[in-house]
């Protein structure tokens, strides 16, 4: 710790987090461990839509019941420490993201670090589904973020392979091949067949919908770090958890954990692959001390109007984070143990 410079847990006292994402994968393990190694928050506005009949409020109560949070929930602080989450009904493809003045208030008074994480994954996503969520949903925030009055840190959580037309992807600011502002624009009048006839020659030689969508955000962020303190963090492919909160926990099928259980299961018997490649994988908890440690490091570095940018990736540090020495040294346990490894999927 450079000297005269506050820990992580004293930065983050009294102060107000908004996080988008928050109900999903990432946004849990954030959650949790603000929460447990940063008690003094002040309080943490996480962005809920209404889903499946489900209003925020029964959402919240869903969420606070998640396995991920039995450590808060055995302490004797659970409940202090859940009176600190406050849902704000809200949908980033909707225009203002549906917010009630009253909310939008509460955000532009108090709000000093933001967490951005939500996003549509899916990497077989029509483009324009994609663009609406996944780039416009990001330039809504960006615009609501600028009136924030306190706002010390601006996190944008994009992915690692946004830009896989580098040889090398290093710590630094990418353009994208086309201008994010006039491809929304083309959302505005051209129809669905139109723009699935053009989406191959949008992108290249872009992976799939989602890569090319995070490219393009990427430039949307940049461009607003001349008016907020921004920052770009870059995860790998996020797995299981190392050690917290519960090791090998995950919720979802997505990548490797889709192949174990698949393989468990089966269904999968074989694949092509080449066994010189290594997968660039990061244990969940990892990626958020990375994320939460990307917040302080910018909160506490002086103005720039340049995006401050991370490489959230482990593969080429240490061996350990191999898929395969990771299932047997942490996810193997918890079957032999009959420990569900895939929770509220």
């Amino acid at each position: 710790m450079p000297e005269g410079m506050l820990s992580i847990p004293q930065w983050f006292a009294g102060q107000h987090i908004l996080i988008t994402g928050a109900t999903g994968f990432m946004g849990k393990v954030l959650i949790e461990k603000l929460l447990r190694c940063c008690p003094n928050v002040a309080c943490l506005y996480l962005l809920v839509r209404p889903k499946r009949g489900r209003s925020v409020t029964e959402r919240l109560e869903d969420f606070i019941n998640d396995p991920v949070f039995d450590v808060i929930r055995d302490s004797p602080v659970s409940s202090l420490g859940f009176s600190k989450l406050h849902c704000i009904c809200g949908d980033l493809t909707q225009n203002n993201l549906n917010f009630s003045k009253e909310d939008l208030q509460v955000l532009q008074e108090n709000v000093t670090t933001v967490f951005h994480m939500a996003a549509n994954v899916r990497f077989d996503q029509p483009l324009k589904t994609a663009l609406i969520m996944n780039t416009g949903g990001t330039l809504k925030i960006l615009e609501l973020a600028e009136n924030f009055k306190k706002l010390t840190a601006f996190v944008h959580v994009s992915t690692s392979y946004c830009h896989c037309d580098q040889t090398e992807l290093k710590e630094e600011f990418y353009p994208a091949p086309h201008n994010p502002r006039d491809i929304l624009n083309l959302l505005t009048w051209m129809d669905d067949e139109l723009f699935t006839l053009l989406t191959p020659k949008l992108l290249n030689n872009a992976p799939n919908t989602y890569a090319y969508t995070k490219c393009l955000t990427e430039q949307l962020v940049g461009d607003f770090a001349k008016k907020i303190p921004i920052a770009i963090a870059r995860p790998s492919i996020v797995i299981a958890a190392w050690k917290q909160p519960i090791p090998g926990w995950v919720n979802n099928l997505n990548g490797p954990t889709g192949l174990l259980v698949g393989a468990g299961k089966g269904v999968i018997r074989s694949m092509h692959c080449d066994p010189n490649f290594q997968a660039d994988v990061i244990p969940v908890d990892v990626c958020m001390n990375s994320i939460i440690l990307t917040a302080w490091k910018l909160g506490n570095s002086p103005r720039v109007t340049e995006p401050f940018v991370v490489n959230v990736t482990a593969s080429h540090v240490s061996r350990f984070f191999n898929v395969l020495s990771f299932i047997k040294s942490k996810v193997y346990p918890r079957l032999l143990n009959n420990k569900p490894v895939i929770q509220h999927v």
